[in-house]
């Protein structure tokens, strides 16, 4: 509350880091946020040393360093828990209401990556089918192709070919048993008989 009305007195920025007898970490921090004044406070100290650092006070330079970075740490660490949903009982409801803000701005970049990421996969998949109906389409080409060629190649094997011929079977014959068949009949039916020899008396010559 103190820090909080030297903030408003004063309209500075105002940080502040308090640890309990117990190590438990409590902080405050103007609308700024910690974050920046942390940074703000780092780079005007370190101009400032840098200007008025000898050698006799750098150890205690980097004492100040590392509490600064182990508080820092802590801060960090302590939002994260924040943002986990844990430790939330001391917080205030603008407090609260700033983390919302901060979740609701991350879930909002996270699913702009989701969509983007989908999209991008969809976009891909459709490409993909693209290109596999190109192929198909290809092969179907070809066996068309090939199946008329295999057409004209039988249309034209069956012009090419002699019409088939029937052959009866015609009786085998045996001329010359035949014409020495006919030729014994002929001698057989048309040899002149011998007349029979009768004796005629001679008056009748």
């Amino acid at each position: 509350a103190l820090a909080h009305e030297i903030s408003v007195l004063c309209d500075a920025e105002v940080a502040l880091i308090a640890f309990s007898t117990k190590g438990k970490l409590f902080e405050y921090s103007t609308d700024s946020g910690m974050d920046n004044i942390l940074e703000r406070y780092e780079r005007y100290s370190y101009a400032e040393r840098e200007l008025t650092r000898t050698d006799s006070d750098s150890q205690g330079d980097w004492s100040l360093e590392y509490t600064k970075l182990k508080a820092k740490i802590e801060i960090l660490q302590k939002t994260q828990r924040h943002f986990m949903g844990e430790d939330l009982g001391n917080m205030s409801v603008k407090e609260l209401q700033n983390i919302e803000q901060q979740l609701d701005s991350a879930l909002k970049q996270i699913r702009e990556r989701k969509n983007q990421l989908v999209y991008e996969s969809i976009s891909d998949l459709q490409k993909r089918e693209k290109v596999l109906q190109e192929q198909n389409n290809q092969l179907g080409k070809k066996l068309k192709e090939k199946e008329k060629e295999e057409s004209t190649r039988q249309t034209q094997w069956e012009n090419q070919s002699p019409p088939s011929v029937l052959t009866k079977t015609l009786p085998s014959l045996t001329i010359g048993s035949s014409f020495q068949a006919r030729g014994s009949d002929y001698e057989e039916g048309t040899r002149p008989q011998p007349r029979p020899i009768t004796l005629m008396p001679p008056w009748m010559l």
